[in-house]
């Protein structure tokens, strides 16, 4: 994410992904100023349900820690349905084809990045651990959560840490927990995409587990790209949210393609889930203007 670049470009390594994608993706920043009443009022009632969620979760959370036979299973179920939870919160519905033979199949799930609301989606189809950014984990609250729901952490500005953590996800597809993986290292708008690195499929390989590519992709009330929960340019985790809270009629479109064998190469295996996974977007635009013809 273009906005956690810090420091000077000179020691960003070769491989470090940058997003093609910034505020003219999103148009016009909107002042805090003009809100009307009425977007005023359902950002108010958004904000007062997001925040009986995140309660909630809290509770459910420290209450499922209370036993040792609660610390695994019931905290992968809560995953999703506290992503579903916080989704509703904000106004976001979230429209799902799952086309997995076995929904409950382990292995390594990637997908194109769009947002932080990413993990979010993908938590409600799989109750996987996450690969995130170390200075996003960082986050002394997102620390805490990160924690809890074992999210793999990678620092993108080190290329030595890489193999150890691959070796990590690998570990975890070996044990049989499935693992989400945003292989494009950044996010982008929506309507484009960037290249799926092939780092994180060698621990598919490995581990000798399936890859289910998945497609997502915000919809406005037209039916077309929204671009206002992206998470790109100079933007800071409020101005994304502050977009979602005042946006109508948005749904997340999660399309879960069927397994891809790992085969023996990485690279040839992440230009097969990529070219699964950009065709997304264009079919999912296409099947809503059929329906709307």
């Amino acid at each position: 994410m273009t906005a956690l670049l810090a420091g000077p470009v000179a020691t960003l390594h070769p491989w470090f992904p940058v997003s093609t994608c910034g505020e003219p993706c999103i148009g016009p920043r909107v002042s805090r100023r003009f809100v009307a009443v009425a977007e005023a009022s359902i950002v108010a009632w958004r904000l007062c349900r997001l925040l009986t969620v995140v309660v909630w979760i809290v509770w459910a959370a420290l209450t499922a820690g209370l036993g040792a036979r609660a610390r695994r299973r019931p905290a992968r179920a809560l995953r999703g349905r506290a992503s579903r939870a916080l989704l509703g919160a904000l106004g976001i519905a979230v429209d799902i084809d799952d086309r997995r033979p076995d929904p409950a199949a382990a292995g390594l799930v990637v997908a194109n990045h769009i947002s932080f609301l990413d993990v979010l989606a993908l938590a409600a189809v799989s109750p996987a651990h996450v690969v995130a950014k170390s200075d996003v984990v960082d986050i002394p609250v997102a620390s805490s959560l990160a924690g809890r729901f074992g999210v793999i952490t990678v620092d993108r500005h080190a290329l030595r840490s890489l193999p150890a953590t691959v070796g990590q996800v690998a570990g975890r597809l070996t044990g049989g927990d499935p693992v989400i993986v945003f292989p494009e290292g950044t996010t982008y708008c929506g309507r484009t995409g960037g290249t799926f690195r092939p780092a994180f499929f060698q621990a598919a390989i490995d581990a000798g587990v399936p890859v289910f590519p998945v497609g997502l992709c915000f919809r406005g009330v037209d039916g077309t790209t929204a671009t206002a929960p992206s998470f790109i340019g100079a933007d800071t985790p409020v101005d994304t949210l502050r977009r979602v809270l005042r946006a109508r009629g948005l749904t997340l479109g999660v399309r879960v393609h069927p397994a891809e064998p790992p085969g023996a190469d990485r690279r040839e295996l992440a230009r097969r889930c990529e070219r699964v996974v950009s065709g997304d977007t264009a079919r999912q635009e296409s099947d809503i203007t059929r329906s709307l013809i």
